[in-house]
């Protein structure tokens, strides 16, 4: 949770048209324990009808969570290789699950990095069930109270979901944002991308920041309005008697979904402030203490964590969850279809490519044919193999005819098995066919200094102390030994029509770091928001290597070219790069 308070008086927000069942007969709160609780027996049959979500599998991503902080310099901040590593934990979870998963890169972050948003199929796209949680933590320790108890919780739900696989009555996404400690800057990234119609899909935002606090309270963002109603009713079942969050209020990344209308609650177990006697007296704990006692130190590790808080918050996660997007019954087999990338362009008389990718999220594979309906006059669909088993790929090839029409259209991929699943693509056809080849860089081997290139100060450079491989000058990203993120970046505008498009550079890497087996300090390239690749001091090299990556994907497209260096606090390495060209032909 961010430290400092960003606003006092934020108005409630309702969410319209929930129904939750409350809890027929309460039972008495138990004593602070640091022991694993078993489910409770008194709880609705609402909720029995949710999983339990072991808390052990929730301890065990905490452990995963603190250990990638031991391997990345003590700490899981924003921007960090701590950060990066847990980002790719969590994705690499919810990918061999079945989700929808995608990186959205904050470039107006205080440490620029990825939002990581993942969705489940099923459920209508115009009614949205939001849980989020921030993935960051601060730089003095591991994060694990705040908030990696969080992060765990919705990762543990997120992964029951997929196993359990039910009807969904409305679309659920998960998100892990970036930066919040530094200003609640990730969500805020999310939140002013979407335009009001996707602002209007979501019909309610839940936030779980700092939900296993040793010394723990049982507090609920907003806990009287109908959208807190299934959080409430959960720990009302287990007689904990909630209490509204005024420590966390303007504090957490739910702040700027309310700002924007979107209705909103949360769970939290609270950070410095300190408990009451009152509070003591009905949850148990240390009076006039604080909730954290480790909030934003060095000893916010695994052992500053609650098994009987975290439990809760995470049962509480899944029974709000069931109330709000689950429907009866499981389909026996079931698979997800996507479509990478969701945008393409192709000029009239040419073609263009994507991959159809499938999984199976439910018992056995089986075979999905493949069809597409939405495509424009003169622009033909075909998928090469048409019908794969669940788990497989195909490519899908559009073809515009010389006089397709011309404009931006949705085209619709169907699977069809014992079930039907769907993904789109947004295509854009354009009047002119033909290539223009071409190199579009500018700048390429920064002779002519930051002339279109936006870089951090000192990252273009003629200094002597690493060679350029042409000329004098080239851009020198981190190499200082301490934590540390530059960038350098250009907006290019790739030409449509042609048969390649090949982004090549150069790269001397030199590091101090003697490790053969750990990345500590990387270099990110992006085009937009997506990764293209990753190099770290594993790469060390004594001189300049070519790097060439395929960026047909961005044809027709005007995107920023992105190099990030990041480097972690000791240890220097530098990343030098010249003669950057992205040749289209």
């Amino acid at each position: 949770m961010r430290g400092r308070t960003l606003s006092a008086g934020i108005a409630l927000a309702v969410f319209a048209g929930m129904t939750v069942t409350l809890a027929a007969q309460p039972v008495a709160a138990s004593p602070m324990t640091t022991m694993t609780e078993a489910r409770p027996i008194a709880a609705t049959a609402a909720a029995l009808a949710a999983p339990d979500i072991s808390v052990s599998n929730v301890q065990a991503h905490l452990t995963q969570f603190n250990s990638i902080a031991t391997s990345n310099g003590g700490n899981r901040r924003a921007g960090s290789a701590g950060y990066t590593a847990s980002l790719t934990y969590v994705k690499t979870k919810l990918q061999s699950a079945g989700y929808t998963v995608s990186e959205q890169y904050c470039s107006s972050c205080t440490y620029p990095s990825n939002n990581l948003i993942a969705e489940w199929p099923g459920g209508p796209t115009d009614q949205v069930v939001m849980f989020g949680a921030h993935l960051d933590g601060v730089s003095a320790g591991p994060g694990i109270n705040d908030n990696a108890t969080g992060s765990s919780t919705l990762l543990e739900n997120a992964l029951v979901l997929a196993a359990q696989n039910p009807t969904m009555t409305k679309k659920v996404r998960f998100a892990w944002w970036t930066d919040e400690e530094q200003g609640l800057n990730g969500s805020r990234f999310y939140v002013n991308s979407l335009n009001t119609t996707q602002r209007g899909y979501i019909k309610g935002y839940y936030n779980f920041d700092m939900v296993g606090s040793v010394n723990g309270g049982y507090f609920i963002n907003r806990v009287t309005s109908t959208t807190a109603a299934p959080l409430k009713a959960y720990w009302d079942s287990l007689g904990l008697a909630p209490e509204e969050n005024v420590e966390g209020q303007g504090r957490s990344d739910d702040y700027y979904f309310q700002q924007a209308g979107i209705p909103t609650s949360g769970y939290a177990a609270g950070a410095s402030a300190r408990k009451t006697s009152s509070q003591a007296a009905k949850w148990g704990g240390t009076a006039n203490s604080a909730y954290d006692p480790c909030y934003h130190r060095a000893c916010d590790t695994t052992a500053n964590v609650s098994a009987t808080v975290l439990n809760r918050a995470a049962d509480g996660v899944a029974y709000a969850l069931w109330q709000l997007a689950v429907g009866g019954g499981t389909p026996t087999n079931d698979f997800s279809v996507a479509v990478s990338p969701t945008t393409r362009t192709v000029a009239r008389g040419a073609s263009t490519t994507a991959t159809v990718s499938t999984a199976t999220t439910a018992g056995s594979a089986q075979s999905v044919s493949l069809s597409a309906s939405g495509a424009p006059s003169g622009v033909s669909v075909s998928f090469s193999p048409s019908s794969v088993t669940s788990g497989g790929s195909s490519t899908m090839t559009l073809t515009a005819s010389s006089s397709a029409a011309t404009g931006t259209f949705t085209v619709t991929v169907t699977g069809t098995g014992s079930v039907t699943r769907s993904a789109t693509l947004t295509l854009t056809v354009t009047g002119t066919g033909g290539c223009a080849a071409t190199q579009v860089i500018g700048n390429g081997g920064f002779e002519s200094g930051a002339t279109v290139w936006t870089a951090s100060s000192g990252v273009i450079t003629n200094s002597s102390s690493k060679p350029a491989r042409t000329g004098s000058y080239k851009a020198w990203l981190n190499g200082y030994g301490s934590t540390r993120t530059e960038t350098l970046s250009q907006s290019v505008t790739v030409p449509a029509g042609c048969a390649s498009y090949t982004l090549s550079f150069w790269t001397r890497i030199d590091t101090a770091e003697t490790t053969t087996s750990t990345a500590y300090d990387k270099l990110t390239v992006r085009m937009g928001s997506t990764t293209l690749a990753t190099y770290s001091n594993l790469n060390a090299s004594t001189s300049y290597v070519q790097r060439t990556l395929n960026v047909a994907a961005y044809a027709g497209q005007t995107v920023t070219l992105t190099f990030t260096g990041t480097e972690d606090s000791s240890l220097q390495t530098s990343f030098v790069i010249d003669d950057v060209t992205l040749q289209a032909s």
